[in-house]
């Protein structure tokens, strides 16, 4: 994929490990002055880092102030930052529904509200939201991830329908099983790379600008039986 990003700036949510950090790489690959936040900062060759929790406004809205005063602005926001703690309903608390409401819904609107801004301050760019196909397919333990990511598509589709018209692309990606500590069954050979869904960003990123790829479904191609 061509993809090429000088004089463009991006954020990464969730960006020093696993998918965000294949992105980040990618991104800074094609020439984008990248930043990335996380809870736990991690040094990425290429990239600032922020320590932000994306569950707290008052953190989102410093890192928008700093990405700001420090660039001018913004033409990329890649919320991936996400968390995933499974049980069945009856057995879920309250603290933990919080936690996954609180990062994978409420984190992604912190981040658009206060980002958006940003990017209208260049004119324009893109908004992609790494969503997951288990924000169409309920599974048991699920509750809080299926409700925070069914949430996340119907939020993210309105977003596009309310910003098309000011040069703002939103798109939502779909990964199914992923190789990554995150979530429940770790990493396999057999599951999508990191990179493909890194390939998937590029993709999207990389259309004209009459072009919007608004929704993108990843699974593995070949699953166990």
């Amino acid at each position: 994929m061509d993809l090429k990003l000088q004089d463009k700036v991006a954020l990464v949510t969730g960006g020093t490990k696993g998918i965000g950090r294949a992105i980040a790489e990618r991104l800074i690959r094609a020439g984008a002055t990248v930043v990335v936040c996380a809870r736990t900062p991690a040094a990425i060759p290429g990239a600032e880092t922020i320590e932000a929790d994306v569950a707290d406004e008052s953190q989102v809205k410093t890192m928008f102030a700093t990405i700001l005063r420090e660039h001018g602005g913004m033409d990329i926001l890649v919320n991936n930052a996400g968390v995933g703690l499974f049980s069945k309903l009856s057995e879920l608390t309250p603290a933990a529904w919080h936690k996954v409401i609180d990062t994978n819904l409420s984190g992604v609107y912190y981040c658009c509200h206060h980002g958006l801004p940003l990017i209208h301050a260049r004119g324009g760019g893109f908004i992609v939201n790494i969503s997951s196909l288990a924000a169409r397919n309920p599974f048991a333990g699920g509750a809080a991830y299926n409700a925070s990511k069914f949430g996340l598509n119907g939020m993210t589709e309105a977003m596009m329908l309310d910003h098309r018209y000011e040069n703002v692309r939103v798109c939502t990606i779909m990964p199914g099983s992923v190789s990554t500590e995150f979530g429940r069954a770790g990493k396999a050979d057999w599951k999508i790379q990191p990179e493909d869904v890194a390939e998937a960003v590029a993709m999207v990123l990389a259309m004209p600008e009459r072009t919007l790829i608004s929704r993108v479904e990843i699974r593995p191609s070949k699953p166990p039986k």
